[in-house]
């Protein structure tokens, strides 16, 4: 058991963290994790407005960086689940059920959402492309227009989910600091710390 401490000791302090606050890596991955979701959402909601070609760039950006989100998601994933990166929470009761229970919910539905997005550009009979670098052909041929309907609608009902509940989120982080004064948005924005 001394070893194991010892090495996630060890492990923590190689990727920056003291103990207190979350390591660079988990820093980075979860501000990288916000922004192409807003990046996503943004485009999403937003390419039926621009003219032909502009939406079809727009989706295809789309689905790259949906790639990349979904590789930062299962890196995040592996990162937080390796020993020595979790982190105790420094809220006590309801409030640590409600926060453990919120991250859940949001890796939960990213990850739904990632398959979403692969399922749905599959249903639609082509491959998933990053940045014109290599393609991955789906599994299925096109699917009947009802089931690429449900797969679409489902994506987008997520999204919105996805966008409300990281809202909340930040919405509470910013109470805690301004509000509670304690630490919990410091140890995931170094500069409020």
């Amino acid at each position: 058991m001394a070893d194991r401490d010892a090495f996630d000791t060890a492990n923590r302090i190689a990727a920056g963290d003291v103990g207190r606050n979350y390591d660079d890596v988990a820093v980075g991955l979860h501000w990288a994790t916000a922004i192409l979701v807003v990046i996503q959402f943004l485009l999403g909601v937003t390419w039926d407005y621009f003219p032909e070609a502009t939406t079809r760039e727009m989706q295809g950006l789309h689905i790259s960086l949906g790639v990349a989100l979904t590789a930062v998601i299962i890196a995040r994933i592996v990162w937080r689940l390796m020993p020595g990166h979790q982190r105790p929470a420094i809220v006590s009761a309801w409030v640590k059920l409600a926060s453990k229970s919120v991250h859940y919910l949001l890796y939960v539905l990213l990850v739904i959402q990632a398959g979403l997005g692969f399922a749905w550009r599959w249903a639609q009979g082509h491959a998933v492309s990053f940045f014109g670098l290599f393609a991955s052909p789906g599994p299925y041929g096109k699917l009947e227009r009802p089931t690429r309907h449900l797969i679409a609608e489902s994506h987008q009902y997520i999204a919105w989910a996805i966008v409300i509940i990281a809202l909340g989120h930040a919405l509470a982080a910013l109470y805690h600091h301004y509000k509670l004064h304690d630490r919990v948005l410091g140890r995931m924005l170094p500069a409020a710390r």
